[in-house]
Order: structure tokens, then C-alpha cells, then sequence
């Protein structure tokens, strides 16, 4: 069987049961100089974010592991959001916007939720495909985690607990 594919699969079983399929250190990469464009037209971009802890979420409506995810997500950026961390849930090319917009205003998502109409940011962090995909990045704009998956939430926040104390 192909490389390829053997992800594909694994990622797919991972996905039915839950479970995360990776998690890892990505050897303090830089996080993309990327410009984000919410659901309302707003801008900002990974450079306006530096000096914050950013927690960035790629995702789908027809995604049933975000969806399940999502309460968490919230739940996290409204406990770390006075310290100094941001979330910016970036809605796959694939999901039709009025499908964000509506589950945005429904879920009353309070945190910046971007549109990747060309799938320019996916390729940006590393071709992300698969979702929830998600990346937690320091002040200094590095990537020091990369979860496949939803991610061990008190793990995430003792991360972001850290990482928050950062200078």
C-alpha cells in the first residue's frame, strides 16, 4: 500500500473512533505569514497576531469531529482570551460560506472565523487536508504543537497555560 493512502486510512480510523492520529512537536516552525479574511470581510494577519498565543483550527460544518470539537474550542478561548490568546478557526475551501456564516451565528462562535476560499492558508500550514486539523502557536509566532484530530483538551491547556507565561 502507498504512503499516501496509508495516512488517508489511518486518518479515517482515527476520525470514526475520536482519537487523535498525530500529535507532535513541529521543531518551533514558523508559523506562514498568512493574511486571514473573516466570514464578515474583516482582515488580520499572523503578524498582527504576534505577541499572543494563537490557537488556529482548520475545519468544516460537515466535519462531525469538529462539530464535536467545536464547544471545547469555545470553552478554551473564552477561558485564555483575557490572558492573551486568540483563536482563529479557519473554514475549509470546500464548505460553502453561507454554511459557515449560519453555523457561526448559531453556535455564536466568539472568536475569528475565516474563510480559506482558495485553500491558500490549508497549503500555507503545511497542506492540511484532513479536519479538524489544529496548531498552537506561541508569542513569538513558532508553531510548537500540531494536532490530527480533536485534540486532549487539559493537555491543549496546560500548553496554552505555558506558553501564556512565556515572555
Amino acid at each position: 500500500m502507498k504512503p499516501l493512502i496509508k495516512v488517508f486510512i489511518a486518518a479515517g480510523i482515527a476520525a470514526a473512533l475520536g482519537t487523535i492520529l498525530y500529535v507532535g512537536n513541529t521543531a518551533q516552525a514558523q508559523a506562514p505569514a498568512v493574511q486571514y479574511t473573516s466570514i464578515k470581510g474583516q482582515q488580520t494577519s499572523q503578524a498582527a497576531l504576534k505577541g499572543k498565543v494563537v490557537l488556529v483550527n482548520f475545519w468544516a460544518t460537515s466535519c462531525t469531529g469538529c462539530m464535536a470539537e467545536m464547544p471545547k474550542l469555545i470553552e478554551t478561548h473564552k477561558k485564555y482570551a483575557s490572558q492573551g490568546f486568540e483563536t482563529v478557526a479557519v473554514a475549509m475551501s470546500y464548505d460553502p460560506p453561507n454554511y459557515v456564516a449560519a453555523y457561526t451565528e448559531k453556535a455564536q462562535l466568539p472568536f475569528f472565523v475565516a474563510l480559506d476560499v482558495d485553500g491558500s492558508l490549508a497549503r500555507q500550514f503545511g497542506d492540511v487536508k484532513l479536519t479538524p486539523t489544529t496548531l498552537l502557536i506561541d508569542k513569538q509566532g513558532n508553531i510548537v504543537q500540531r494536532y490530527l484530530g480533536e485534540p486532549d483538551f487539559g493537555q491543549l491547556h496546560a500548553l496554552i497555560e505555558e506558553k501564556l507565561k512565556e515572555a
